[in-house]
């Protein structure tokens, strides 16, 4: 038989072990305190919580933190915008860092009608699972767009859609976060700013001859646009034009000059057909 003092005793010895503990913890918690900045639930109040990642930080808390206490700039959140970095600059006290606001586009015309095929490919419909197997792609250009959708899944916008074999991405919707950028394993996703309406739309470094093989679309490195410009904002190196942004004009001179059409305007409704006359 369990004797009354059997039992007080454990009960008391519990008790006191718990107050004790129970006091170490909340001296811990007063001796251990880290106060923490009113900006920084200020900016993350403000932050549109996308968490894409395109600041650079793990999400949007981590880049407010960032603000706070690493000195990170204010105008990093493609979301936002302008408005957003004037509020956050406001808020930190400092000027506003102005910059120009950036879109997505793909580096490849290389439909299925226009892009010979090697392979079929019948694995994870994922690019950058397609793109570990030799060969890398099913096209027979190793450049262009594998097409299996990786950045139109990775888009937290919903800017980016597959027409016909290719990556259509909606200018409207675009925030030019970059997130499509850094999931693509092709690196035929680039992000200009959104006042560059032109742009080369093929990723070959191929010689004429050799892309000529595998796509009726792709650059041929011949020049005539870069002898065209009259600004000077296109060069040729490794075989295909680039255009300087800093430069151009958007006058169109390369887009009619083009004899392979692979440089075009940029549409802001993804349904449009490029157009590259």
């Amino acid at each position: 038989m369990i004797s009354f003092a059997g039992v007080i005793f454990p009960v008391v010895i519990l008790g006191t072990l718990g107050l004790v503990f129970g006091a170490l913890l909340a001296f811990a918690s007063i001796k251990f305190f880290v106060e923490t900045d009113e900006r920084v639930s200020m900016i993350r109040a403000i932050l549109p919580g996308a968490n894409c990642g395109g600041c650079g930080f793990p999400g949007c808390d981590g880049y407010a933190d960032g603000i706070v206490d690493a000195g990170a700039k204010t105008n990093l959140c493609a979301a936002g915008g302008a408005a957003l970095a004037s509020g956050i600059a406001k808020i930190m006290g400092v000027d506003d860092e102005v910059s120009a606001p950036k879109r997505a586009y793909l580096k490849c015309n290389g439909s299925p009608d226009v892009s010979k095929k090697i392979a079929v490919y019948e694995g994870i419909n994922d690019c950058r699972s397609a793109a570990i197997l030799p060969g890398g792609s099913p096209k027979a250009c190793p450049f262009g767009c594998i097409g299996f959708g990786t950045c139109e899944k990775v888009c937290l916008f919903g800017a980016i859609s597959m027409i016909n074999g290719l990556a259509s991405i909606d200018l409207d919707k675009c925030v030019g976060c970059g997130a499509c950028v850094s999931a693509c394993p092709k690196s035929v996703l680039a992000l200009a700013p959104a006042a560059s309406n032109v742009q080369v739309i093929c990723n070959s470094s191929w010689k004429g001859p050799d892309v000529k093989k595998v796509c009726s679309a792709g650059c041929i490195g011949c020049g005539l646009c870069a002898k065209t410009c009259q600004a000077g904002a296109i060069t040729v190196d490794r075989n295909i034009a680039t255009i300087d942004a800093s430069k151009c004009t958007n006058c169109g001179a390369c887009v009619a000059k083009c004899p392979a059409k692979c440089i075009g305007y940029l549409v802001p409704n993804p349904h449009e057909v490029r157009e590259s006359a």
